[in-house]
């Protein structure tokens, strides 16, 4: 089980957040629990996700992997807008190395593919990185199955983070794809925002039999889903971390997962 560190901002994803000493507890924490995969953003604070790591964490422990990303700008705290332009990610890039305290960072992915700029030279800009020793890994966020084709003739892409939840499989093509080439799939939202706390259907019944969480459930369900599949739950409650990074323990019977996938079927 990964941990998504967005929340480790303020309220809008924006500036500090309101308790930084539990915010830095937090994220001791999720790496306490076992947790060896965090995810984060230029665009979250912007720049406060990757402070608070490199505060709280900093020196790394051996065998913890960050992976950030970049091409999502931030000009206001309400406004999300994708910005690939080659020079403006190799700054983002050198910014998030100064953020988090390294010298190449272990997973830089593009946030969004920015429909104004050629692709080519999007994942140009990440092919130079990489061979200037910046970053060891390539990922992108938010593809189709023809753009991540289309990258991969560029660059090696070791991960995809989309959007995908048990109720939320739009991009189930997606999945598959990485599942037949052996990448890595990272869901963004796996809890669809809480909503599957607030589960009475089929999700219930199920968590009602493995005296489980519908919200771990939910996550146990994803991981039974695919080999590659790495979920990211985020969360600024302690409790909450544990609950979800617990549900990595949670083994669904083929019956279960059957009966889930069922009640929620792919688009």
């Amino acid at each position: 089980m990964g941990f998504g560190a967005m929340r480790l901002t303020g309220p809008g994803v924006w500036g500090l957040p309101a308790d930084v000493p539990a915010a830095l507890d937090l994220a001791r924490l999720a790496v306490e629990l076992g947790v060896t995969f965090i995810d984060t953003a230029d665009s979250y604070g912007p720049g406060t996700s990757e402070e608070m790591l490199a505060e709280a964490l900093y020196p790394y422990p051996d065998g913890l992997v960050i992976g950030t990303k970049a091409g999502q700008s931030r000009p206001s705290r309400d406004e999300w807008l994708p910005l690939g332009r080659p020079e403006y990610l190799r700054q983002q890039a050198e910014l998030s190395l100064r953020r988090l305290r390294l010298e190449s960072l272990d997973l830089f992915q593009l946030h969004r593919i920015d429909p104004q700029v050629p692709v080519a030279e999007q994942f140009g800009a990440l092919a130079q990185l990489q061979k200037e020793g910046k970053i060891r890994h390539i990922g992108l966020s938010q593809v189709s199955v023809a753009e991540l084709e289309a990258a991969r003739t560029e660059i090696d892409v070791v991960s995809v983070q989309n959007r995908y939840s048990l109720s939320d499989r739009v991009d189930e093509d997606v999945l598959e794809y990485c599942e037949r080439e052996g990448i890595a799939f990272v869901p963004w939202l796996p809890i669809a925002r809480g909503e599957h706390s607030r589960d009475r259907g089929v999700l219930a019944g199920v968590a009602a039999e493995l005296g489980a969480t519908t919200t771990q459930v939910s996550l146990a369900w994803l991981l039974h889903r695919s080999p590659m599949m790495i979920p990211i739950p985020g969360t600024s409650s302690a409790g909450h971390l544990r609950e979800n990074v617990a549900a990595a323990e949670l083994v669904l019977t083929d019956e279960q997962f059957a009966r889930l996938d069922a009640a929620y079927p792919a688009s």
